[in-house]
């Protein structure tokens, strides 16, 4: 586990470790600059899940399960909102539906803990959720990132799965979302790219997306502009900030 600055979060869980870039949103990924940072540190768990390309360091595809890390959640007596699997995609084809009912199981067994769970396989997510033995957990959110409009049935594979809890990360937002469909989804994360080679974010498109949010009820949560330096950019939309969670008991929907 990890304290982390990521403004929806409190902790983050990484019982896997690595992944593969699928499309643009991917493209910067901070997890592969961090993951090569850890390897050059020495930890084992990032041992070639990098490579370096074009002088930055990309995903090689392979994928690290970290079984000691199960134990970990239990050991944190106070109530933590846990960001699970910030280093890689638990709902990657290379994780097996084993691993992923095991850590199901940490999650059921750690109530207090409010667990996230991020995917850009929200097909799969769907797969493995509805064949398997995976009770909706009251205490798990389930989500999928969105970058621009090329990938917006992501959030039509998401409504596929039961959840106490749906949402959207539309972080890195590179581009326009206007012909989202936001039914059914009880949060949105909107967020500028950062770091080197980040990619501009219009204002139009988080207006579209707030003013998306007011009309399906979600609840709209403004992490940040982004940009080279993300603190001096700031996270403030139209003269204020918006951290907005969705409400704690929501109906489990499927």
């Amino acid at each position: 586990m990890a304290e982390t600055s990521i403004e929806w979060t409190d902790a983050t869980w990484n019982p896997v470790a690595g992944c593969t870039i699928l499309t643009s949103g991917c493209t910067n990924c901070y997890a592969m600059r961090m993951a090569a940072r850890l390897e050059a540190m020495g930890q084992e768990k990032y041992h070639g899940l990098t490579r370096k390309s074009g002088g930055r360091a990309k995903w090689t595809g392979k994928v690290t399960l970290d079984p000691k890390s199960l134990a970990t959640p239990a050991t944190w007596s106070k109530p933590r909102r846990v960001f699970v699997n910030s280093m890689s995609d638990l709902f990657h084809a290379d994780v097996p539906p084993d691993f992923i009912r095991q850590v199901w199981s940490v999650m059921d067994e750690t109530p207090r803990h409010t667990y996230q769970i991020l995917t850009k396989r929200p097909e799969r997510m769907a797969e493995v959720l509805t064949r398997g033995d995976f009770p909706v957990l009251p205490n798990v959110w389930l989500g999928t990132s969105v970058e621009d409009n090329r990938v917006l049935d992501r959030l039509d594979e998401l409504r596929k799965v039961p959840a106490a809890i749906r949402f959207v990360s539309l972080e890195p937002l590179i581009g326009s979302v206007a012909g989202a469909d936001l039914t059914n989804i009880n949060w949105a994360i909107v967020g500028g790219e950062s770091g080197p080679n980040s990619r501009y974010m219009d204002p139009r498109w988080v207006d579209e997306i707030e003013t998306m949010c007011r009309r399906s009820g979600t609840a709209f949560f403004f992490k940040q502009w982004g940009g080279r330096n993300k603190k001096a950019t700031g996270r403030t939309l139209n003269g204020r900030t918006y951290d907005e969670m969705p409400a704690a008991s929501v109906h489990i929907s499927g």
